[in-house]
């Protein structure tokens, strides 16, 4: 099967490949541009920060050892999992060479442009001029597609803490983005802001070798992971006093002389003209049709932006969404209808308390999420054993961060898991 529609895909990460995967499965004549080397994403190590040699952002937040905080048996695609093997958390390396794998067999690698940086997108006439630079050639192009995925990520443009007095800190601030081994902390006085994934595995990472460390952290209970004893945890900071001594929302005070920032990242999309109608305010994307459908432009879709979910499985549940729709097989409904659906999920989450950056976030209900989008496109779902094998590691990450990767699970049926050591 195959048609003379065009999509144009940013970005070769775990979205992605995925998105080119469907694109190239409807029959589309499929383009991928990837501003690095590189198929894989943030899974690409690199010794650098900052600018790569054409000045482009260093988008990798890959940190020297890291192995995976979900077990692989989760990690993989429905239909393509990780390959088996005796540990259930692999290395960030093993992760790699299993999205080069999967790109290689469904014929994605063959069609990413590497070294592309995409200047600008925006509708025209009923198309997408996308405008793209070679770095290597140093030669600006300008095509047209019929349909644009997104697929840039979302851990490329860090988010630093802000609150009184920190334009006046006196030391060095860092955010985990830029973090690739713990010798820069040597002997110092760390304050790990946010105790996400990134701030509880670096504040154990940086309390090996740092005279001591301060998580600063607004978890509803203290994690139950007993940390080395130079560890101390705090509630949020509230301000800087004389250049170095950081105040507690408890009232305390701490000497510290580098803040670590772990409280995540902005999604960006800085290629987008305003004209593709796509607003983003403390991470809330807006508006989008169950979170990936641009609804002023329905031939533009946003690949993996909910968070706390079943990342590749979630991303290849809404690629295949989409171009139920790309394809023709399913036609979408009325804007008005689209944007009626937004607003009554957004005001279910607001009137749960829930803020703007936390739009997209799923947890607890990503389920919910996953039903929704099979029964309305009429796909096939998720496994229930996903989300209940996910829930159960995300618990152990919090009670005991220190050994919950020696955890061996293994996968029984599409209901149940079992731990097997």
């Amino acid at each position: 099967m195959t048609n003379d529609r065009e999509v144009c895909v940013i970005g070769a990460g775990t979205a992605g490949i995925c998105a080119a995967r469907h694109s190239l499965a409807s029959g589309m004549k499929t383009t991928v541009f990837e501003q690095t080397g590189s198929v894989g994403g943030t899974w690409v190590y690199t010794d650098s920060i900052g600018k790569d040699e054409f000045g482009m952002d260093v988008h990798s937040s890959m940190y020297k050892g890291l192995h995976t905080n979900l077990p692989k048996e989760i990690m993989g695609y429905p239909d393509f999992p990780i390959p088996k093997q005796e540990k259930s958390y692999i290395p960030a390396e093993d992760m790699l060479k299993f999205l080069n794998s999967y790109a290689d067999t469904f014929g994605v690698t063959n069609t990413v442009n590497f070294y592309h940086h995409v200047i600008r997108i925006r509708p025209y006439k009923g198309k997408w001029e996308v405008i793209v630079k070679d770095l290597r050639k140093e030669l600006v192009k300008t095509l047209f597609f019929d349909y644009v995925v997104v697929c840039n990520g979302h851990y490329h443009t860090p988010a630093f803490a802000n609150f009184e007095g920190i334009d006046t800190f006196k030391g060095r601030s860092v955010h985990s983005h830029d973090y690739r081994d713990a010798m820069p902390f040597k002997n110092e006085t760390v304050l790990v802001i946010g105790a996400g994934p990134s701030g509880m595995d670096l504040a154990h990472e940086v309390s090996k070798i740092a005279e001591k460390v301060i998580l600063s952290h607004h978890l509803p209970e203290k994690p139950k992971t007993v940390f080395n004893d130079n560890v101390v945890q705090k509630p949020d900071p509230i301000g800087i006093h004389d250049g170095y001594y950081v105040e507690f929302a408890d009232g305390t005070q701490e000497y510290c002389n580098v803040i670590l920032h772990c409280i995540g990242y902005k999604y960006s999309f800085p290629f987008l003209s305003v004209d593709c109608g796509i607003s983003v305010d403390d991470n809330y994307v807006n508006p989008l049709y169950k979170h990936c459908i641009n609804i002023k432009y329905p031939t533009m879709a946003f690949i993996g932006l909910p968070f706390y979910v079943c990342a590749s499985q979630m991303m290849d549940l809404q690629t295949r969404f989409v171009f139920t729709y790309f394809s023709g097989r399913k036609e979408l409904p009325s804007k008005v209808e689209m944007q009626d659906d937004t607003d009554a999920e957004m005001e279910q989450r607001w009137s749960k308390g829930l803020k703007k950056r936390q739009a997209h976030m799923m947890g607890p209900d990503q389920c919910k999420y996953y039903t929704d989008l099979a029964e309305t496109a009429g796909i096939e779902n998720l496994k229930p054993v996903i989300t209940k094998l996910h829930n159960e590691s995300s618990q152990r990450f919090l009670d005991d961060l220190l050994h919950f990767r020696k955890d061996v699970f293994r996968i029984v049926d599409d209901e149940t898991f079992i731990k097997v050591n």
